[in-house]
């Protein structure tokens, strides 16, 4: 019997320790890999772990610029993938060490595309000069990878946009994916009570990270113009920066002494209650200034909730404009489109709960991770 490929995972996040859609991409990636025949060993930075190898700075950078810190870890990945035959990174926390692995010891770096540093300046606020130290790590890792996916079409064009030496050949769409079993309308409304939303009203919902990619801040100036009887619901915790902390404080107190509703969630949410969250709302809403392809919105259409989302990346993939959502165009006027859509779908009942079964539909036949990892196997196999 022949060996089975042998596959290092290089990442940041890893469960339990995920903050974001590139930590949930990884979190399901890598057991549908493992029903494959596969051999994939796991390394990411962080607390241990039974099913991976993990790692933290080295004690002499402490105090150093995180993004320092992080090639340090880079380093230390880089030196524990010599015996795989295809290492595969994600995001630029770990794209150095899947760099670096594939010059030291002839292998094939694969990278998984689910940002990109040109298209987050704001990260400058967060890393300072890291900044230019992660935007070099990223360049670097692109311009020299065997294959690139991308995880839309959205994001193909993006790499290529950015990034020009790259050969378009090596740049490979598989889109995300998306648990149906886990994310699935549910009836209980345990988790509604339990954080102050009423039930009996319905509510806009957002989750996702304090951070000026998720464009928060739209949403809570477009809540001003909302029907009053809906209530605003916001799953929004982990601020890049004290001063966006403090700007979207700001803006929901100053929208709930104008309406009541307004209901903010800044812990860690358990998936189980934002699936119950999800599933009861009126409509979820994704006001991204950039979205590669938005994993929150795949789980959404699988609860069966109708979408409102800005018109940028991969998102138009996702939701089907008048079928699963409504999508409004990221410009000068993007507050007042929020409103007007998300009052739209409020206002009918009929129309929003035809969007919600339509998003479901399409979540569970398109967005299996068991057609994500055939899809990322037969790359992987493509450079061999």
């Amino acid at each position: 019997m022949s060996t089975p490929l042998r596959v290092g995972i290089l990442t940041r996040e890893y469960p339990p320790e995920i903050y974001g859609g590139a930590g949930v991409h990884v979190e399901h990636l890598v057991p549908a890999l493992r029903e494959l025949p596969l051999r994939v060993d796991v390394h990411c930075m962080g607390s241990p772990r039974p099913d991976a190898a993990t790692y933290v700075p080295p004690l002499a950078l402490a105090g150093a610029n995180p993004a320092l810190r992080t090639l340090g870890v880079d380093l230390e990945m880089a030196a524990a993938t010599g015996d795989c035959d295809v290492v595969h990174s994600h995001t630029w926390y770990a794209n150095l060490g899947g760099h670096l692995a594939s010059l030291l010891y002839n292998i094939p770096h694969v990278l998984t595309a689910h940002s990109l540093e040109p298209q987050r300046p704001w990260k400058a606020e967060q890393l300072g000069g890291g900044y230019r130290v992660s935007s070099w790590a990223e360049r670097s890792a692109y311009e020299s990878a065997a294959a690139v996916i991308a995880v839309s079409k959205g994001m193909r064009h993006d790499v290529l946009t950015h990034y020009p030496q790259v050969d378009p050949e090596r740049v490979h769409v598989v889109y995300n994916g998306i648990d149906t079993a886990l994310y699935r309308p549910v009836s209980s409304t345990a988790a509604l009570t339990s954080y102050g939303v009423d039930p009996d009203r319905p509510y806009v919902l957002f989750v996702g990270r304090i951070t000026r990619q998720k464009g928060v801040i739209h949403l809570v100036r477009a809540a001003r113009a909302l029907a009053p009887e809906a209530q605003l619901v916001l799953c929004a915790g982990a601020p890049d920066t004290p001063e966006i902390a403090a700007e979207i404080a700001t803006a929901v107190h100053e929208l709930a002494a104008s309406r009541s509703g307004v209901v903010w969630i800044q812990e860690m949410v358990p998936r189980a209650a934002v699936v119950e969250l999800l599933s009861h709302a009126a409509v979820f809403c994704c006001p991204s200034t950039y979205e590669p392809l938005g994993i929150v919105n795949l789980e959404a259409m699988a609860c069966g909730v109708p979408v409102v989302a800005t018109k940028v990346g991969g998102i138009p993939e996702v939701v089907a404009h008048g079928e699963t959502g409504l999508l409004v165009p990221l410009d000068a006027h993007v507050e007042a489109g929020l409103a007007a859509a998300l009052n739209a779908v409020l206002a009918d009942a009929v129309a929003a709960h035809r969007m919600g079964v339509a998003g479901r539909e399409r979540a569970l036949a398109e967005f299996s991770w068991g057609e994500v990892a055939k899809q990322t196997e037969v790359v992987y196999r493509s450079l061999l």
